[in-house]
């Protein structure tokens, strides 16, 4: 008999509990597969140290669950009671996760002593595009660079918050985008037909769901191919806007629509990146050293409270240094800036070169940066009494 997801879940949550204490001293845990591009560098680089881990995901398509890494552990919690109760009684010495708002919303903490280690999944700032708190019930956070590190000492000394362990972490996804695009052969420039990738936020007034349908009007009308990859959550929560541009523009020849945001392809294929907010521009900038043409959409703000800080966000700050803006009501406009910005990526590439080394910690080897943090953790954990 094949079991359900909530069957699985208890017989996984079982099978969880069985494990001894040190067969569960790191436990990560993922949201989706999409937190998986973001383990992957810390994980290889705990299990280089000859570390094992459990990894406990609430998605049945996760790949992990199918082709887990040698010494990782993989269990399906689903999303409901199992999970809740697992994450209630959760006994571990480490937790490492991508999913922010723990204790605020649905995820709280372990009534025992557990040690919770927040892994960023996007270059953002984390005072305006996150909900107010989403970080502040971490025991440490690793950051991706100097501004995740100034935006949270300053919310701590605002809100007069007990002070979280900073560790200089860096960008895993960064890292391996990196050096795919190092090993991999670059294209022959499309001169007839340039890929733009549309890859932005999400949200009511973000690009997709404010003016998508037009943009790409506008850049199969400049010759541009354009593939689409609508953000998780407009592709959950939104699921005409995708079918809208589908039905639209399915039977143009240099139209698609991609769902898969952990793939890589796109990013390394594409000659630019046309996005509003989304901290996928600024991966597809650093990866590959090429401008991004930014679309003005209003600011993606889940935190209203941001300006208290007094810090300008990551995302706002650093567009006009390696890209362009243009207005959403500009269509011809966005046409011309896309074609502009073709013409002259290569002189971009110090700019954005300068941007990066200022912005991200541990450029290609920021996997062995948090396992040192993450393994001292366990190791100190499990020297004191139970």
């Amino acid at each position: 008999m094949t079991l359900g997801p909530v069957g699985r879940a208890w017989k996984d949550f079982l099978a969880f509990q069985s494990l001894t204490r040190a067969e569960r001293a790191i436990v990560l845990y993922a949201e989706d597969g999409g937190a998986w591009p973001h383990f992957a560098p810390i994980v290889a680089a705990l299990g280089r140290a000859g570390r094992t881990l459990a990894y406990l995901t609430s998605s049945t398509a996760d790949l992990v669950l199918q082709r887990p890494p040698a010494g990782v552990r993989p269990f399906f919690i689903g999303g409901g009671l199992v999970r809740s109760i697992l994450f209630a009684g959760l006994d571990a010495r480490v937790m490492v996760m991508t999913t922010p708002d723990l204790q605020t919303y649905q995820l709280k903490r372990s009534r025992r002593a557990v040690h919770y280690v927040y892994v960023h999944h996007s270059i953002v700032s984390t005072h305006m595009a996150y909900r107010p708190g989403a970080f502040d019930h971490f025991d440490a956070v690793l950051c991706v660079g100097p501004h995740h590190e100034t935006e949270t000492r300053a919310r701590e000394t605002l809100l007069n918050l007990p002070p979280k362990t900073l560790v200089p972490h860096g960008y895993g996804r960064l890292d391996a985008l990196m050096d795919l695009a190092a090993s991999s052969v670059s294209p022959a420039p499309r001169k007839g037909h340039p890929l733009a990738l549309v890859a932005p936020s999400w949200g009511e007034r973000a690009l997709l769901e404010a003016c998508g349908e037009r943009i790409v009007e506008s850049l199969l009308g400049a010759d541009f191919a354009v593939r689409v990859r609508p953000h998780p959550v407009t592709t959950r929560k939104r699921p005409e806007v995708a079918a809208s541009l589908r039905s639209r523009f399915s039977c143009h020849p240099g139209f698609s629509l991609e769902t898969d945001v952990a793939a890589t392809d796109s990013l390394l294929d594409a000659d630019l990146v046309v996005s509003d907010w989304s901290g996928a521009a600024l991966e597809y900038a650093f990866a590959r050293e090429r401008p991004v043409l930014f679309v003005d959409v209003p600011r993606k703000v889940n935190d209203p409270e941001y300006i208290r800080l007094g810090i300008e966000p990551i995302e706002a700050r650093i567009r006009g240094q390696i890209g362009e803006i243009v207005a959403p009501a500009d269509t011809a406009g966005v046409a011309h800036a896309a074609r502009r910005l073709l013409a002259c990526a290569p002189e971009y590439g110090e700019r954005i070169r300068e941007a990066r080394a200022a912005s991200i910690y541990n450029l290609r080897r920021s996997g062995a940066a948090a396992a040192d943090y993450i393994a001292t953790v366990a190791d100190r954990a499990g020297a004191r009494p139970s």
